[in-house]
């Protein structure tokens, strides 16, 4: 089990939003003892504490972009059909850095557009920004198995994997389940 969170705002501070997203982890870091890791920039800010289980290496830390670094994934959960998804994206001409299941999403989004969530098999709750049209994919498997909340409010969004982060900010509205 990993812990992903993020917002991405129009208005606001970005120092303001990479502080919150640090707290978010932070109240989460029992669900990734393994590592953390942060995607800052203007608009958005994502982060991300590890539990490491299929590609143990530096490779598989999140968020992780494509290689264009156009799509950023902070991703919670394991995708059964990775290893087939991975090769067609190699036919395809992809390249990867490691074996992670994470790094398949990029790349597929890439491909697919939001509809490359009906190719996974598996558990799952993910975020995907694309850094270019500034906008953000909030995804989970079809059963709810891995959690994602959200939290709306005035010209931003805020998610996490547990309700908790939701009162990490005194201007917060409580998350809603995905």
């Amino acid at each position: 089990m990993c812990g992903i969170a993020g917002i991405v705002y129009e208005d606001g501070s970005q120092e303001a939003a990479m502080a919150a997203v640090r707290r978010m982890i932070a109240l989460q870091r029992h669900r990734g003892p393994d590592g953390v890791g942060f995607y800052d920039t203007v608009g958005a800010s994502l982060g991300h504490c590890r539990l490491a289980i299929i590609d143990l290496s530096d490779a598989g830390h999140q968020p992780m972009a494509d290689l264009e670094g156009r799509y950023w994934i902070t991703f919670n959960g394991e995708i059964y059909n990775h290893r087939e998804l991975r090769h067609d994206l190699k036919v395809r001409g992809h390249v990867f850095k490691g074996h992670s299941d994470t790094e398949v999403l990029p790349h597929l989004y890439e491909e697919e557009g939001p509809e490359f969530v009906s190719k996974l098999r598996g558990m799952f709750a993910l975020a995907i920004y694309d850094a270019r049209t500034r906008t953000l994919l909030l995804a989970r498997d079809r059963f709810g198995i891995k959690p994602l909340f959200y939290a709306p409010g005035k010209d931003r969004l805020s998610f996490a994997s547990e309700i908790r982060p939701s009162f990490t900010s005194p201007h917060q509205k409580p998350f809603t389940s995905v």
